[in-house]
């Protein structure tokens, strides 16, 4: 059984390519997974431990994305929001995506647990 976990979500309100989407997930992945590394230590060893398990979800809007991640800092969790270069497909700091953890699952579910998995 699973005691820690990363948790990404994603905007479906803005249009972007698959390999965009997993760009931004592995931004908001690694830059999470550093924060914990740094403020969470036993959080981050954990679920290195575990086996790293991450969750992809998505929200409808900006407006939810951002309520999750001021939610999640509020919480203390590791927490990183993630704004395009814009080099590519989206304009300069658009945000796409938040990642939250790792950090306990207990932590992280009353934040996400009504949200959809990525499709």
């Amino acid at each position: 059984m699973f005691k820690y976990k990363q948790v990404i979500i994603v905007r479906k309100d803005i249009e972007m390519s698959i390999g965009k989407i997993a760009a931004q997930v592995a931004h908001a992945a690694v830059s999470a997974a550093e924060i914990a590394r740094k403020t969470k230590r036993k959080w981050y060893k954990e679920w290195i431990a575990e086996g790293q398990r991450k969750i992809v979800l998505e929200v409808e809007s900006i407006n939810e994305l951002l309520k999750i991640y001021d939610l999640a800092r509020e919480k203390n969790l590791p927490v990183v929001l993630i704004k395009d270069m814009g080099l590519t497909e989206l304009p300069p700091e658009t945000i796409t995506t938040v990642g939250i953890g790792p950090a306990p699952e207990n932590m992280i579910n009353p934040l996400t647990g009504k949200l959809k998995l990525l499709k």
